[in-house]
């Protein structure tokens, strides 16, 4: 993904995709969890961004790691719901994750507070579908988690069904870190937008 990921250009594409931005600086990580899908998807590669920024005391803070925004090959051709794989559709969900168990074992950021909407990816190919007409809404356990808990993985391949995937695992602990210290100040729900990398290019 060949775009300057700073404060500035992050507020800015933001603003153009009418989202709001947390700027409450009274308290430390008032967090906006911020997913950037590529313009150009290359299946099971984790060809994504996610910032996590937030503003305190007059300073802006950011941290940008590489995910996936995208299910891996292995659940496009075998999907888990019959309507097809989930891709999440870009939007700002707001206080719809919670830090809880992802799949029971880990703790993540998990959908348990309010639906997101999806894509229906049901032709069982590698090409991503981003088709209107298939879009539902619901509660799909559209997660953020990591892919390995002990390696950089070069491809997604089971480690997605439809969730956001960090690669590196030591970034999505850091994250999770940053996650619990902003509960201690801003309660248990967080916010994720989803944005197109396009908004960064107008």
């Amino acid at each position: 993904m060949n775009i300057a990921l700073t404060v500035p250009n992050i507020l800015d594409a933001m603003n153009k995709a009418g989202n709001v931005v947390f700027q409450n600086d009274t308290k430390p990580f008032n967090l906006n969890i911020i997913g950037i899908r590529a313009t150009y998807p290359i299946a099971n590669k984790f060809n994504d961004m996610l910032c996590c920024l937030w503003k305190y005391e007059g300073h802006w803070n950011l941290i940008v790691s590489q995910i996936t925004t995208l299910p891996g090959t292995n659940w496009m051709q075998d999907p888990m719901n019959k309507s097809g794989c989930a891709i999440l559709v870009p939007g700002q969900y707001r206080s719809v994750y919670k830090l809880d168990l992802h799949a029971g074992k880990y703790t993540a950021l998990c959908q348990r507070a309010g639906n997101v909407r999806v894509y229906r990816d049901n032709n069982k190919d590698v090409s991503y579908d981003f088709d209107p007409a298939t879009i539902q809404a619901g509660m799909f356990g559209i997660n953020i988690h990591r892919a390995s808990a002990y390696k950089e993985l070069e491809n997604v391949g089971a480690n997605s069904a439809g969730c956001q995937v960090f690669q590196d695992p030591s970034e999505f602990d850091i994250f999770i870190d940053v996650c619990k210290k902003s509960q201690e100040f801003w309660g248990d729900k967080f916010t994720y937008t989803l944005l197109e990398q396009r908004y960064f290019e107008i």
